[in-house]
């Protein structure tokens, strides 16, 4: 008989997790003014408010650490980095920074200005928030596909081309400062750019002389996805897709927590000396010197290491087999989720699964809320909270999907781990036609709502 799949890897340390009552976990919502970020990690049972940082990391990496050099400028950790960057991305200065926002921080310093427009595949929260900060616009240029959570298009993250046009036809080049490709594209689900959209989006950036950016945090589930998924592909390395993916851009900026397999850390990695050098002063400014921007020594060594292990085909397919396989779970249950599933989560379309919360009473934390009072588990808003509002108007954006993100940490849950999430979240479904009240808001900050949030009972 045909052996089933087992894992690439064998475990070497556990932590123990405790279940609560609902009773307890009900009080703990009220406590934290019904903002799942407000609670504590000892008062969830099972955590998947994101995937950043919370992955379990390898021996060789845990070893990386112990040797890592600690000196200020010119350590052997940060060349350790930057070769290993280099080797996969193809760039050629990098600046390290303690996380993916304070990268994009940095470089958007330089880059963005009052009034200029930022083209993309629907950015995230923080990357949106850097642009608005700065006064400009970010504008949404993702294909049509991505918003039916039925269509079965293998890229949902690609751009669309038409889009992309009409923003640079309608702004001057001088309000252009780039074109950002998030890979995978969080907001959309997890959905990936294929190789054949991010070089169509360089030629065409090309002509109105307009650089191109990637949003990397996920770049290794993206080129995954390309072996998979795209034709041609299925013989190439994962690191030979990474080095031609990064071919068609001028820069990158990491969040290192993601696929670089540790729990802190980012980079800018570049082509550009002149925005390599003015970038520089931004993270001396901000981060620290420039051969360790906010990171130890030991955070490097361990970034190189977990840099390398995720480029690799067998760690890539455990990891999203997992997530697949609780995406399937929850189709068979039949709960409306994006699909294909993604990379790093599942996303579950709030507005088919309450329909009877009104969206201005944010059905997607009401969602996610109702996961937490059934099962202790942990789940986040891509939603009505996460879009916050418009920056001129401060009225609330309504996204074109409101979904619950079920974030999987890397190597940390079982299966057994995904069948009780699946179940919880199946109890929920099944009582969904009793649950018709949402949430108002009852104080929230100016940007970047829904980390500090605080909601009562609608």
């Amino acid at each position: 008989m045909e052996l089933p799949y087992a894992e690439p890897f064998r475990i070497k340390m556990v932590e123990e997790i405790r279940q609560s009552t609902r009773e307890e976990r009900e009080q703990w919502l009220k406590d934290a003014k019904f903002n799942l970020f407000n609670l504590k990690s000892s008062q969830v049972y099972i955590d998947l408010l994101t995937d950043s940082g919370t992955g379990a990391m390898s021996d060789r990496q845990w070893g990386a650490l112990m040797t890592g050099d600690e000196s200020y400028a010119g350590s052997r950790s940060f060349e350790e980095l930057h070769n290993t960057v280099q080797k996969i991305t193809g760039f050629k200065y990098l600046l390290p920074t303690h996380q993916g926002r304070a990268a994009e921080n940095v470089l958007f310093s330089v880059l963005v200005k009052d009034g200029d427009v930022v083209p993309g595949n629907s950015h995230f929260d923080t990357t949106k928030g850097h642009i608005e900060i700065r006064k400009a616009h970010a504008i949404d240029c993702t294909i049509d596909e991505a918003f039916d959570i039925n269509d079965l298009h293998a890229f949902k993250g690609n751009i669309n081309l038409e889009k992309l046009e009409e923003v640079y036809k309608s702004h001057p080049k001088e309000q252009i400062p780039f074109c950002l490709v998030t890979i995978t594209c969080n907001s959309s689900g997890g959905q990936p750019v294929s190789l054949e959209n991010m070089k169509a989006v360089k030629a065409l950036s090309d002509q109105y002389g307009i650089p191109v950016f990637f949003d990397s945090a996920r770049f290794a589930e993206n080129a995954y996805f390309i072996k998979k998924r795209e034709a041609g592909q299925e013989n190439r390395s994962i690191k030979d897709i990474c080095k031609e993916m990064f071919s068609y851009g001028e820069g990158m900026t990491m969040s290192s927590k993601k696929d670089g397999l540790v729990n802190i850390g980012g980079f800018i990695a570049l082509n550009n000396e002149e925005v390599f050098r003015k970038a520089s002063n931004f993270t001396i400014i901000y981060e620290g010197f420039i051969t360790y921007g906010g990171m130890a020594g030991r955070d490097m060594a361990a970034l190189a290491v977990g840099l390398d292990e995720a480029t690799e085909f067998a760690y890539l397919e455990s990891r999203i087999s997992q997530v697949e396989y609780l995406g399937n779970k929850l189709i068979e249950y039949g709960i409306p989720v994006q699909k294909p599933i993604g990379g790093h989560a599942v996303f579950i379309d709030s507005l088919n699964f309450l329909p009877n919360v009104s969206r201005a009473e944010y059905p997607a934390q009401t969602l996610g809320l109702e996961i937490y009072k059934e099962a202790g588990i942990r789940t986040v808003e891509i939603g009505t909270l996460l879009a916050d509002r418009d920056p001129e108007t401060r009225e609330n954006r309504y996204p074109k999907l409101e979904l619950v993100r079920l974030a999987i940490p890397r190597r940390t849950y079982t299966n057994n781990h995904m069948d009780y999430i699946a179940a919880a979240v199946n109890n929920v479904y099944e009582r969904r036609d009793e649950i018709s009240k949402g949430y108002n808001i009852t104080w929230e900050p100016e940007i970047l709502r829904h980390f500090t949030v605080h909601l009562e009972e609608a």
